[in-house]
C-alpha cells in the first residue's frame, strides 16, 4: 500500500539534534521517492495546531476492511514530549487515526519500550514496510482536583521523577550546556540535587480492590512500558501491548538505601528490594493532599494536590517489527 507521509518535525528536539536528523530524512525520502509533506514546529505546542488541522482536513481513521490507493499517514519526528503533545491533540479528535514516530529526542523511551528503531534509516524502514498499524496501549489520566485529563505514551510521575524534570528544565546551566550538546549533564546535576532534597509525601492508592496508604511516598510512577528517564528500566515486566498499567512506588528511605536501590536498578535487580513496590492493574486512583510536581511524558503538569484516575486505552502506531 502506498502512503503519503505528513511529517511534523521538531527541529529543536534532542538539544537541536532534530535539525540534523530532519536534513537526513529529507534526503532519504527523496532517494526513496516517498510522497511526503513536511511541517516544522515553530514554537512549543505548535504541533497541536498542525495535528488538529491535518485531522480535520486530511487524516482518516484506520479501517482494515477499506482499500486505500494512497493512505495519508501522520508521522511525528521529535522527542517524547513532541509525541505526547501530538497524540493528545489527535486523540481529542479521533484515537483511531494512526501515528508513525521517528525518535530524535534525548530520552526516546517510547521507542525503546515499543521496539521502534532509534536510528533514522531503520525507523523510516519500519514505517514504510508496515501495511497496517500496531495496537499499543497508552495511559489515560483524569484529575478530579484540577479538572484536567489527557494521555501519556510513556508514564505519569508524581514526586521524585517529576521534581527532577522540573529542576532540569529550570536549571540555569541547561541552556548553556545544550549549546554544546551536553544537556544531559544538567539532568544529572538535577538528579543529585533532588535526591537529597525531595521529601516523602502522603498518597492514598486504590488498586485491585485494595487501598494502599503511604505516608512517605518518594517516587510514584504509572507506566505502560519498562522505561523512564532516558532508558532506565524502572518496570522491566511492563508490556505496552497488554492492557495493563504498571505502578511503581518507592517510599522515602535514608540516602544510603536510596543509592543502594539505584545500584540495584543499574543491575536490573531493583524488583528484589523490599523498598521497591510494583503493582499491575487495569485501573487505579491516586490521591495526594500535599502539592507535588507531576509530569506526563516529561511534560510538567504543575505542582498540585491531586485525585487522579488512571485507565488504559488502545492507540494505533504505524510501524512493523524487525
Amino acid at each position: 500500500m502506498e502512503k503519503h507521509l505528513y511529517l511534523i518535525i521538531n527541529k529543536e528536539a534532542g538539544s537541536g539534534n532534530g535539525k540534523k536528523v530532519a536534513d537526513k530524512l529529507k534526503k532519504q525520502l527523496q532517494l526513496l521517492s516517498v510522497k511526503h509533506t513536511i511541517f516544522y514546529t515553530e514554537y512549543a505546542g505548535h504541533e497541536r495546531l498542525i495535528v488538529q488541522q491535518l485531522a480535520a482536513e486530511i487524516l482518516i481513521p484506520w479501517q482494515k476492511t477499506e482499500e486505500h490507493e494512497v493512505f495519508p499517514l501522520l508521522v511525528v519526528m521529535g522527542g517524547d514530549g513532541t509525541l505526547h503533545s501530538a497524540v493528545n491533540a489527535l486523540y481529542e479528535i479521533n484515537p483511531m487515526i494512526p501515528v508513525g514516530y521517528l525518535p530524535c529526542g534525548s530520552g526516546n523511551d517510547f521507542a525503546r519500550g515499543t521496539g521502534i528503531e532509534r536510528q533514522l534509516e531503520k525507523g523510516l524502514s519500519q514505517i514504510l514496510r508496515a501495511e497496517e498499524p500496531q495496537a499499543i496501549q497508552v495511559i489515560h489520566y483524569e484529575d478530579a482536583v484540577q479538572q484536567e485529563k489527557g494521555f501519556a505514551v510513556n508514564n505519569v510521575g508524581i514526586g521524585l521523577d517529576a521534581a527532577i524534570v522540573q529542576a532540569a528544565n529550570t536549571s540555569k546551566a541547561k541552556q548553556a550546556l545544550n549549546k554544546f550538546n551536553m544537556g544531559s549533564l544538567s539532568y544529572l546535576f538535577s538528579i543529585l540535587k533532588v535526591l537529597f532534597t525531595q521529601k516523602g509525601f502522603p498518597v492514598l492508592i486504590d488498586i485491585n480492590g485494595k487501598t494502599i496508604d503511604s505516608s512517605r511516598a518518594f517516587l510514584c510512577t504509572v507506566t505502560n512500558h519498562p522505561y523512564f528517564g532516558g532508558g532506565v528500566a524502572i518496570a522491566p515486566v511492563a508490556d505496552p501491548r497488554k492492557p495493563v498499567l504498571d505502578l511503581v512506588l518507592v517510599e522515602r528511605i535514608n540516602i544510603f538505601k536510596i543509592f543502594w536501590l539505584i545500584f540495584l536498578l543499574s543491575r536490573k535487580r531493583h524488583m528484589e528490594s523490599k523498598n521497591f513496590h510494583h503493582y499491575q492493574t487495569s485501573k487505579l486512583r491516586i490521591v495526594s493532599t500535599v502539592p507535588e510536581y507531576v509530569h506526563a511524558d516529561g511534560e510538567i503538569l504543575g505542582k498540585q494536590n491531586l485525585d487522579v484516575t488512571f485507565t488504559i486505552q488502545e492507540g494505533l502506531f504505524w510501524f512493523t517489527d524487525n
